[in-house]
């Protein structure tokens, strides 16, 4: 239960909180402001998005997001055409379990967070399947996720200049670092 700090005025408060609208509204003060330009992706209403968590983008310029509400891939080019998607509700090859985090590597190659599968999927650019890595625990190359007691399976991915991966273990408190190809290399937290 979250409990009301007892040192803090209602007038801080609502003085931090009319600063912060007085910013919003107003800017930084000599900032160019933002403008709306097109609401993005405009697609037929059974193809839009339910949770969109993570976005990668590859040296084309493709977009790929991880609808997490509807565990699939898709794919769109910079203006936000749709070019496709892959995935389903599902724990096979191919099949997600709140996809979250998502990166294209050096080669092309699309890695998506598996959330709550506790593994990490590999996919070309089109979304044929590549491979696969992990399993819920605590060891080497697994991830502590849903199947445990309702803890979170791992969310945040990486990639390096070398190709490496890096993947947040949220409930295990740590990195965990791989190559391309799912073999483990190191962990730290």
């Amino acid at each position: 239960m979250l409990s009301k700090p007892k040192n803090r005025s209602k007038s801080a408060g609502f003085a931090l909180g009319a600063w912060i609208v007085c910013f919003c509204l107003f800017g930084a003060g000599g900032a160019e402001p933002y403008s709306f330009v097109t609401k993005w992706p405009d697609v037929p209403e059974a193809w839009r998005f339910a949770s969109p968590f993570g976005v990668a983008v590859d040296e084309s310029g493709n977009v790929f997001v991880a609808d997490t509400g509807k565990d699939v891939i898709r794919k769109f080019d910079s203006s936000g055409n749709l070019l496709g998607q892959w995935g389903a509700y599902g724990s096979g090859d191919g099949e997600f379990g709140s996809p979250h985090g998502i990166v294209v590597g050096l080669s092309g190659n699309v890695f998506v967070v598996d959330t709550e599968n506790c593994r990490i999927q590999k996919f070309d650019s089109e979304g044929n399947f590549l491979g696969k890595w992990g399993s819920r625990g605590s060891g080497d190359g697994q991830f502590w996720g849903s199947g445990y007691e309702g803890g979170t399976g791992p969310i945040g991915i990486a990639v390096d200049s070398s190709g490496d991966i890096f993947v947040a273990d949220t409930e295990n408190h740590r990195i965990q670092k791989f190559d391309s190809e799912g073999s483990f290399l190191s962990k730290w937290g």
